[in-house]
Parts: structure tokens; sequence; C-alpha cells
């Protein structure tokens, strides 16, 4: 089975959950930008939780099914339609071969996740098929899908058990943080500006990391520190004193100082701010950080399992 792109979008790539644990190697983990999204594009296929699927960024791909096909599509609400004809949200729906699979843009959010039962069928690359655009290797010859490509897809497993379902309650206001190293050698100030600023998402970001424009939060640079390890949101202090959160292909270590974490919970809404989104951050101490990630994974948990299983 293949799909073949006639148009690749702004910037699609093929992603799956990563690369965890590879740190010691310089190898950041990368892998899809909003996670909880992934898994819920492959649950409705019927695919494992870390399939190979499409992240499709602002403007999405024009895409021929080379055979019939199962697809879903989740994340940001970009317009989609299948030979003209609208294609549902966050459900499975077939693809007939021949057809075009057509994915626009939308007026909120900034990644689709697009699942195709079987997965996308790219080699593995140190242990996952994601995409590690700055590496140059993963997903398909190490970039962004390009007009001409075609992907081979994965024998498709058994359909879900609930073909279509909406997404658990995310996270709504401010982004959720614990404060990081570098939190309290700040002024108290420069410490309620960073929790009290809408701060504005930078047309500069990246997979690598949200640059955010709004007030500095430095009169003069911190001291020099060494590199420490870094991890997808974590907020750190450039020199211009104005935050940057990191992403999925952050680096393994970085010099900046680091400002905050965002909790896990909230990660997958950093994935989703495009450029000029007004953004908040509010802190919370760390206990009730693990709660409350450990309850966003226990509710995504039980959301995939009803659609993979029905009510069992």
């Amino acid at each position: 089975m293949t799909l073949h792109v006639l148009a690749p979008g702004l910037l699609t790539t093929v992603q799956d959950l990563g690369r965890p644990g590879l740190g010691a190697l310089g190898v950041g983990p990368g892998g899809a930008a909003d996670r909880g999204a992934l898994r819920r594009a492959n649950a409705l296929v019927g695919n494992d939780d870390g399939a190979a699927a499409l992240e499709i960024t602002l403007r999405g791909p024009t895409l021929c099914a080379g055979a019939p096909l199962r697809a879903a599509l989740t994340g940001a609400p970009f317009e989609a339609t299948l030979d003209g004809a609208v294609v549902p949200r966050d459900a499975a729906f077939a693809v007939p071969a021949g057809t075009t699979l057509a994915i626009g843009g939308g007026p909120a959010g900034c990644r689709a996740y697009l699942a195709i039962a079987g997965g996308v069928d790219v080699p593995m690359v140190l242990g996952a098929r994601a995409t590690h655009l700055r590496g140059g290797f993963g997903g398909h010859a190490g970039r962004m899908l390009r007009a001409g490509d075609v992907l081979a897809i994965g024998p498709a497993p058994p359909p879900a058990r609930v073909p279509a379902s909406l997404p658990p309650a995310g996270p709504t206001g401010p982004v959720r943080c614990v404060t990081g190293e570098a939190w309290d050698m700040l002024p108290a100030a420069a410490r309620a500006t960073f929790t009290g600023t809408q701060w504005r998402v930078s047309p500069r970001s990246d997979r690598m990391g949200v640059r955010l424009e709004g007030p500095s939060l430095l009169d003069a640079p911190l001291a020099e520190r060494r590199s420490e390890g870094v991890l997808a949101g974590t907020v750190q202090l450039p020199p211009d004193g104005r935050p940057i959160v990191l992403l999925a292909d952050h680096p393994t270590t970085g010099g900046y100082p680091v400002l905050a974490h965002v909790i896990g919970a909230d990660l997958g809404a950093l994935a989703q701010w495009r450029p000029g989104d007004a953004v908040g951050f509010t802190l919370v101490p760390l206990d009730e950080a693990v709660r409350l990630t450990v309850d966003a994974e226990r509710a995504l948990a039980a959301h995939l399992h009803r659609i993979r299983h029905g009510d069992a």
C-alpha cells in the first residue's frame, strides 16, 4: 500500500513517539510535538500508540491513495477534503484507491496528525521512525515531505471499536509550570512579569522551541552557567531576557538559565501554539504538577482504551 504526495504542505514530516533514552549519545527524543494527538489518531485507525504518522504544520499536504486506506485526522482543526467531500476530524474514514485527500489550514492550532492504518512504513533509525530534521535522519529521507514522494504503508490492523471520539478535555487558561534552577536568580519584579504577561508566539518558533515576544526579564545578563540537561517544556532565558520554551526537537543540553519547566499535562498545548498567539504562564507546586500529569495520562489512556475496545 502506498500514499503519494502531490503537494507537501508547509512542513509535513513523518513522526512517531521518538527516541527516548539516547541523550548520552547527544540524540534528543524528538518525535511528535503533540504526543496525545498522535496517540489518538493511531487509536482511531487501530494502530499501536507509537505507529508512524504524518505531523502537519499550519497548512497540510495533498495526498493520493495508491490503495484503499483507513485514516484519521486529529490535533489542530485543519480543513480536509476527500475528492471535495469534507473529512471528519477525530474519526476514522475510508480513503479509496485513487482518491485525493487535501488538508488545508485552520483558524487555530499549529499541528495536526494524519494516521494511516498500518502506519507509515519508513526505516527504523536508532529505534524510531521519527524525522530528525536538524540531524537529517529518520522519517522519509531525513527531511520534510516533497511533491513526488511515495510513502509505503504497513499492513492494516483491525479497526477500532469506536471509530469516532472527541479527545478528553485539555488544559485551559495559562500554561502551568514549576520553577527552574534560575528562578530565584531573578528579582521579584521580573518573576512577576513572567507570570503576569501575555506573551506572543514569535514567527521564529520551530520544532526545537517556541520563542516568545514581550518585555525583557533581564536588566543585565545572568551569570554564565555550565550546560545542563534540558527537556521538552524547559523554559530557557537567553541573554535578551525573552523566554524560549523547548519543544520536541530540543537539544540534549543547553547553557541558557532555566527559568521554569512546563508540566507534563500541558506539553501538548505547547505544540499547538502558532505565531501570534497570546500565551501566559502560572506556577504550581511540584506535587501538584505530578498529580496533574498523572491524572492527564490516566484520562488519555482510558480514552484510548475506549476507542480500541469500546466500553469493555
